[in-house]
């Protein structure tokens, strides 16, 4: 089992910026991809951002693409999302997800979601 917990949440006008944080605590040896998904109000959950082991591999939804930027520092075990250019409709519970599994680094389905952190993106 691995344990997420993010943070960085907050509100922000439109066009600034937020960076995002989730440590993974548990079992956190081995090569578990990790990524960002999200979920408005009243809106299914979206694929976000997903990043490989090494941090080599990277993969974005388009409406992020040039924005958004997925890292990790294996050392802590911890992933970050930084978002640029916030729009309102950005507005969101940003949840952080990791799966033992590469293919879930391309197709946004993972086992394991944090609890989320909300983004409030205001005109």
């Amino acid at each position: 089992q691995v344990q997420l917990v993010e943070s960085g949440g907050g509100s922000v006008q439109a066009g600034g910026s937020l960076r995002l944080s989730c440590a993974a605590s548990g079992r956190t040896f081995g090569g578990y991809v990790m990524g960002w998904s999200r979920q408005a109000p009243g809106k299914e959950r979206e694929f976000v951002a997903g990043i490989s082991w090494s941090g080599g591999s990277t993969y974005y939804a388009d409406s992020v693409k040039g924005r958004f930027t997925i890292s990790r520092d294996n050392v802590k075990n911890t992933s970050y999302l930084q978002m640029n250019s916030l729009k309102p409709e950005e507005t969101a519970a940003y949840y952080c997800t990791a799966d033992y599994s590469t293919s879930a680094m391309r197709s946004g389905v993972y086992n394991y979601w944090g609890q989320g952190t909300q983004v409030t993106v205001s005109t």
